[in-house]
């Protein structure tokens, strides 16, 4: 009978697999009952609960795998991210960090679909966002989930669930051998603010899309990325490689206007779904993650806004503090959170790091121009913008000089956007009126291929 009732619970699931489940949990509960008639002679009471609690949690995890199932079945990622090679995937807690829009959901779809068989219950797709835990523990479902023979779990906007970072080292410390991979915005300082997993977990950070990755998406072809050594030495190479195939330059004016966020595959308005996406950076991301009250919301969007339609330059702290009504201090502190939250990109001079007054601050990339004053832009401002995105993840972009725009790495480099009337030995250009470069002149599109 409680073998039939099994079988009821997991319906549309393969026979053999289904009798296989129903069979462990039916002989665990066996076990249970067995020493419970030495221990209690209301044995068979107790029994009857243990068989129900069995019945309840085979249904709860087979929703949870048909929800699995459904979502891997769907995804379909056109372009291979380059991050899926370079996570060491047997490491036994992985964090993946990014803002709002970049894809890490269907990332984490991806990794699923590539590595386990959908019918397998090796592997388990959860999101945060589901009521059900905020009445489970996330400990509780891992521990249940690795007594099914779980393998791999992948959790989505772990922020959301309360004590999170204690949640996931009882989750490792209980379960040996379950891998965890989760999610987070890049608001969160996983290391510095959760000591409980200092040491365990191994932190990787989602991007947008790369032109590269915009490029080859949209010619369908297979370029392959290059690190800036490999650029400055080989750029002329690279680009007569790239051109024999495609012109770039078309799809680069594309790429600025909405190429970063993969959202603009979806058949929707592209600025207004950004829109949207920047409203719950500051929203959800900020305000819940930095515990900042609501009613300092409207301080957080004008200060967004003041800093987005004024040309890229260093801050008046001063002004902004009297304009949004709060203090210098806690303007810089927001600064802070709309550049952790990718909002913004802050540059500062060489040697100074925060709390320092910054040297310029440029909006984390050329897509969220657009979308905020897309009248009132400099072409310049654009190029600028593309490049030092491009580079600040993996190098250090500081403020240049007079005769340049930044330094990357200590090196200086000049974004423009016509020949240099004078070209200084030390400098490198990114022009991006071209297609092929020489020398120290290099296509500013090229600079797109470092991921």
């Amino acid at each position: 009978m409680y073998l039939n009732l099994c079988l009821k619970s997991v319906a549309r699931v393969d026979k053999e697999r289904a009798v296989a489940n129903c069979f462990t949990v039916f002989v665990k509960s066996l076990n249970c009952i067995k020493f419970q008639v030495f221990a209690n002679s209301d044995f068979a009471v107790s029994g009857l609960f243990s068989n129900f609690a069995a019945v309840k949690l085979l249904n709860t995890m087979e929703t949870f795998f048909r929800t699995h199932a459904y979502l891997v079945d769907h995804i379909d990622l056109p372009v291979h991210r380059a991050l899926m090679d370079e996570i060491d995937w047997r490491r036994p807690m992985i964090g993946i960090k990014g803002t709002r829009g970049v894809g890490k959901t269907s990332f984490l779809l991806q990794y699923a679909k590539e590595h386990f068989d959908v019918r397998s219950r090796k592997c388990l797709y959860i999101n945060m966002n589901n009521f059900y835990f905020q009445g489970r523990g996330l400990a509780d479902f891992a521990r249940e989930f690795r007594a099914l023979g779980g393998e791999v779990l992948l959790i989505d906007q772990v922020f959301k669930q309360p004590n999170w970072s204690s949640e996931l080292r009882r989750c490792h410390d209980e379960n040996p051998g379950l891998r965890i991979v989760f999610t987070g915005s890049s608001v969160m300082r996983l290391k510095d603010e959760n000591p409980e997993l200092g040491g365990l977990v191994d932190s990787y950070n989602l991007r947008g899309f790369s032109f590269r990755e915009f490029l080859n998406l949209k010619t369908g072809s297979d370029f392959p990325s290059y690190t800036l050594k490999e650029i400055l030495r080989n750029h002329e190479r690279i680009a007569n490689e790239v051109l024999d195939v495609v012109n770039p330059l078309p799809v680069f004016q594309s790429y600025l206007h909405h190429g970063f966020y993969p959202f603009f595959l979806e058949r929707r308005n592209f600025s207004e779904n950004l829109l949207k996406t920047m409203n719950m950076m500051i929203e959800v991301d900020i305000l819940l993650i930095k515990q900042i009250e609501l009613k300092y919301l409207p301080k957080l969007k004008k200060l967004l806004y003041l800093l987005a339609v004024d040309r890229p330059s260093a801050p008046n702290v001063s002004q902004l503090a009297i304009d949004i009504e709060t203090s210098r201090a806690t303007v810089m502190n927001y600064i802070k959170y709309l550049s952790d939250a990718r909002l913004i990109n802050i540059i500062y001079h060489p040697g100074d790091s925060f709390p320092k007054k910054p040297a310029r601050i440029m909006m984390h990339n050329s897509n969220l121009m657009y979308a905020i004053y897309p009248n009132r832009m400099e072409q310049i401002d654009v190029f600028e913008t593309f490049f030092q995105n491009a580079l600040w993840a993996s190098h250090d972009v500081r403020m240049g000089d007079r005769l340049s725009s930044f330094t990357v790495d200590g090196l200086r480099y000049r974004v423009c956007s016509e020949p240099p009337r004078r070209q200084h030995p030390d400098v490198t250009y990114a022009r991006s009126d071209m297609e092929r470069g020489w020398g120290q002149q290099i296509p500013l599109w090229l600079f797109g291929f470092l991921y």
